[in-house]
């Protein structure tokens, strides 16, 4: 059986006992159904996996013993902030989900101009919330142990307003880019990835992200999906600078 992974909000301690959340305990015995006695391994965020051994399956109920803990070396060099412009439907799920497995190490929503999907206060909580679980369930899947957060969403002038460009490297995926990534030099390993939306970002955001210290970057002659873009141009940073 595959190394099975599960996530916990709670402190870890080898020795003691660990009671899965209700969804995670719904998977382990319902999807997976587990059972009694069988290994899995859980993790919290903290960098380390904890080998457990399942002490109580019920339909409803599951508890494990939390045994050895290991250190997982598999996080990227490179701490690249993906700055996502909200996209409608599964493609900001989508999106959030591949950019963890490709090794981001923050997600900032961007409400943006041409955003389609508008959220009331009420609404982005929620799907703050439905972006992290995401997270999380990426990083079970790609053995991550460190959970990237997802932050709340905010306007790309709030965000600017906030992070200065200090001693960061800024890069925009722009269809009238003037660089490839090649071309680039690494200021830092702290990377900020901006891509628009749908209708990618207008060309007053463009101008506002660039006075920022952003630089527009081209990848290849055609025009991508905001989900291909975001994932094609982590993927090309991770091959020129991180860990691919």
């Amino acid at each position: 059986m595959a190394n099975l992974r599960f996530y916990s909000n709670a402190p870890l301690t080898p020795g003691e006992n660990i009671v899965f959340s209700e969804s995670a305990a719904a998977h382990a015995a319902r999807a997976l159904r587990l059972e009694v006695g069988d290994k899995v391994t859980v993790f919290n965020g903290d960098g380390l996996d904890y080998a457990c051994t399942l002490s109580v399956v019920k339909k409803n109920h599951v508890q494990a013993t939390i045994g050895q803990a290991t250190a997982v070396h598999n996080e990227s060099p490179l701490d690249i902030t993906l700055l996502q412009a909200i996209s409608s439907g599964d493609r900001m799920d989508f999106t959030i989900q591949k950019s963890v497995e490709l090794g981001v190490k923050k997600i900032q929503p961007i409400i943006s101009q041409r955003s389609v999907v508008k959220l009331s206060s009420e609404r982005a909580e929620k799907r703050t919330e439905h972006w992290q679980n995401i997270a999380i369930s990426a990083c079970e899947q790609s053995a991550r142990a460190v959970v990237p957060e997802v932050l709340a969403p905010v306007s790309l002038d709030n965000w600017l307003g906030k992070n200065p460009a200090e001693k960061t490297t800024r890069i925009l995926l722009n269809p009238a880019g003037a660089k490839k990534l090649t071309a680039l030099t690494l200021e830092s390993t702290e990377i900020q990835l901006l891509i628009g939306a749908e209708g990618g970002l207008s060309e007053s955001e463009i101008t506002l992200a660039a006075t920022h210290g952003f630089q527009s970057i081209l990848l290849g002659p055609r025009i991508l999906r905001t989900e291909t873009a975001a994932l094609a141009a982590i993927s090309a940073i991770q091959l020129q600078w991180g860990d691919f």
